[in-house]
């Protein structure tokens, strides 16, 4: 679907989606939630389904002919269609079960506009793919992002599987002497953290895994950042969605450089 002047932008089908999951989000908070076990530790909640549901519902009706990629669901939609988004309903569903508001609903057209919504600041983290800006308040104010390295903090995943281990583990970076000295770890356990290098709330952010510029939990994060001008590259200095592997997402090329010295060549692969 081509956008018109009766239609919404991509960028707007973004926010919209993900702030209609943020609701379902923040509606069930504090319920006890059913849990659907997906295997070794992880489960997704009533929650997940019902957001991903509410994200599809604004989905359908403003892309009809689009595809749907859901971490819960799957792919669903349009047979052979060109474009397709990427929906992780609730990202810090470990959180959320036991009542820490630490999570984000993340929706992104693959390489294209995204957003991820945070429902309990009301905040939602939007770019077009050229600029990135934040949305809050009742009257929507916006705010272009300004990732900055000024308060020093350095997200990092610390939740299993450890795929680059034992070349690459984040708590040997954690232990690094220069990582002592210049920074002072975070871990969110969420990719809202993300959003938070994108804003200026946190230097940097560190993840292993694989490619993951498809990844419907990260998608949206790394369009956010893209955008506001952050420096990405794999944990082994790789582009990332060119053959990089995990994430390095940094405000400014310093802290990257610096984070990158220290994984040095434990994050690269053989």
């Amino acid at each position: 679907m081509i956008d018109s002047p009766e239609s919404p932008t991509d960028t707007e089908v973004a926010a919209a989606a993900a702030l209609a999951g943020a609701e379902v989000v923040r509606a069930r908070y504090g319920r006890l939630h059913s849990r659907i076990d997906k295997g070794s530790g992880d489960f997704a909640t009533d929650a997940d389904l019902a957001a991903e549901e509410a994200i599809l519902d604004v989905l359908r009706a403003a892309r009809p002919g689009d595809t749907v990629h859901g971490e819960e669901g799957g792919r669903r939609g349009a047979v052979g269609a060109v474009r397709e988004w990427l929906v992780d309903p609730l990202c810090g569903t470990l959180n959320y079960a036991v009542g820490s508001q630490l999570v984000a609903v993340n929706v992104a057209l693959r390489n294209g506009p995204a957003a991820v919504a945070d429902p309990f600041s009301g905040e939602v983290f939007l770019t077009d793919g050229v600029s990135a800006r934040v949305r809050s308040g009742a009257e929507g104010d916006e705010r272009p992002l300004a990732p900055t390295a000024d308060t020093r903090l350095v997200d990092v995943n610390l939740d299993p599987p450890f795929p680059g281990a034992p070349g690459f583990r984040a708590l040997d970076l954690l232990a690094h002497p220069g990582f002592v000295e210049n920074f002072r770890p975070r871990v969110v356990s969420t990719s809202l953290a993300l959003a938070w290098v994108a804003a200026g709330r946190r230097a940097a952010y560190v993840t292993d895994g694989g490619d993951l510029s498809g990844s419907v939990h990260f998608a949206a994060g790394i369009a956010l950042c893209r955008a506001a001008g952050c420096v990405l590259t794999g944990v082994d200095g790789a582009p990332v969605g060119g053959g990089g592997r995990g994430l390095v997402v940094a405000a400014d090329t310093r802290t990257h450089e610096s984070l990158l010295s220290m994984i040095g060549g434990h994050g690269r692969s053989d």
